[in-house]
Parts: structure tokens; sequence; C-alpha cells
């Protein structure tokens, strides 16, 4: 359009066109190529975040890298920077403990758990829906992975934890055992209080010891990374009709490298029964 090197001068073109002399020169120092190429490297990290969305940058890098794109990890980050892009990650903090609660100690170090109803995990996820934040809090026998019973709600308070607890309780008799990390749920006086009335022992994870509940923290992934992440949930009915689908696959069709293969509702069953067939014989 303009000709640098014409016998008009640049000044007098830019006047032909209606345009300022500034005009010309800002245009002209931009790099068209670099440009068509980060809008392609854009194109391609909203595809990998578009299939894995809980992928950060880092992650988004490498997969990149694997479809021959080798872009560097500066530039994919200051790409998503600047496009508002991020990860699924954790966000609210679920485990903040109320101020001077009664300490419990963690009593599943080197405990050898044998058999169903042994121990019980309780913990509380969240997860993300249009119209604000919907908190899962569910009950796992450690010995044999099953769920014994999940609740969800809008609110984040005790009794929704200890209504899910004595739904778990109501099926499957007591714990000997119910291990929980140290968040205000499970450490106010309405949930230690029936456990301890029922004579169920307290265990809490130790401050920032993640791996004391690990059990039920790989329900979560599974949860999320099976299903939730899958799918596109605008109500909170919705996803509670959801998870009643995927808490029925979890218990009775999914197979667990850690079970032999079996499924947590065979595991439990099986153990009870021999439990039961035991008792009967002594």
């Amino acid at each position: 359009m303009i000709e640098p090197h014409h016998t008009i001068s640049v000044e007098h073109q830019c006047e032909l066109l209606g345009k300022t002399r500034s005009w010309y020169y800002y245009t002209s120092c931009i790099d068209w190529t670099r440009l068509r190429q980060e809008n392609q490297d854009m194109e391609a990290i909203l595809g990998i975040h578009h299939l894995y969305p809980f992928y950060g940058y880092r992650k988004i890098n490498q997969e990149l890298s694997r479809q021959g794109r080798l872009i560097g990890e500066k530039r994919v980050y200051r790409l998503m920077r600047e496009s508002n892009i991020c990860a699924i990650y954790p966000g609210p903090n679920l485990s903040k403990a109320r101020q001077n609660h009664k300490k419990y100690p963690y009593l599943l170090r080197d405990l050898r758990i044998v058999r169903p109803n042994q121990v019980w995990q309780m913990d509380i996820s969240y997860i993300k829906l249009p119209t604000g934040i919907a908190y899962l809090v569910a009950v796992l026998d450690v010995y044999s992975r099953k769920v014994l019973a999940w609740n969800i709600s809008n609110t984040m308070d005790a009794s929704f934890c200890l209504f899910c607890f004595m739904q778990a309780v109501f099926k499957y008799g007591l714990p000997e055992i119910v291990n929980t990390d140290q968040g205000s749920q499970f450490t106010s006086e309405e949930f230690t209080e029936y456990l301890e009335k029922n004579r169920v022992s307290i265990s809490m994870d130790g401050k920032g010891r993640a791996l004391d509940n690990i059990f039920i923290e790989r329900l979560w992934r599974s949860v999320k990374y099976e299903y939730i992440f899958l799918r596109s949930f605008e109500t909170l009915d919705a996803l509670r009709s959801g998870l009643t689908e995927y808490f029925e696959f979890y218990n009775e069709k999914r197979v667990h490298q850690s079970l032999m293969y079996a499924t947590p509702d065979e595991v439990y069953g099986l153990a009870k029964n021999q439990n039961e067939r035991i008792g009967k014989v002594s």
C-alpha cells in the first residue's frame, strides 16, 4: 500500500490515503508472521484446554510437544494468562479447623485394616456450578473402598456431614473408627458428640498431612476425572442425579487394582459374609 522508496514521499502517500504518517510507522512495525503463529499456538492451547481442563501450562506445553509444537513453557504461560485461561484446581480450603477445637490423635498409623466397618473415612470436596459451589461429602469404607453414603449441599455446615454419616450407619451399622481431617464440620460438637455417644473412635489427620486421608482423596480424584470433568451440570438437582449414577457404577462395576480387580461391593459383601459365618461358628 505504502511504497517507502517511491518518488512520492511517505508523508504525501499517507495524505493521499487519508492516513497520518504515524499510522504507517505503527502498522509497519507489526510482525504479522509472529502474530499469525501466536494465533495458531493459541488455537492449539485452547484445543488441549477443552479436552483436559485440569491441565496447567506445564502439562499443556508437554502435550503441545507431543503434537510437534515446540513453543516453550514461558510462551504457553503468557498466552494462557493473556487469554485468561487457567486449569481447574482446588479453590476453597475445606479443611480449616475451628479455633480451640478438641484435638484427636491419628489412629491409622501402622494399623492393619482387615475387615469392613473397621475404619471409615469422611471428607468434603467441592464442585463448581454456574450458580455457585456445591459441596460433596462421602463416607468410605477403607477395607473395601465402598462408598457407604454421600450427600451434596450448597452450604457447608456440620449437619449435612452428620446426616451423611447417619445414613451410612442406618444401612451398614456403626464403624470402629472414623477418620477425618480437622475441618470445622468434623470438629464441631454436633458431629464429635454423636460419635463419642455411640462409642466410635475418632481419628483425625495431622495438620498438613493430606496422605493421612489418602483413600477418600483418591475417591475424589476418580469422581472428578472420570465423571465431573467430562460433563456439564447446570443445577444441583442435575448434579445429584449424575452422582447417583456414578456412585452406583463405582460400587457395583468399577474394578480396583488394589482390590485385585474386584469391585467394592464384591469385597464388602464377601468379607461381611465370611465374618458372619465365623461369628456363627464361634
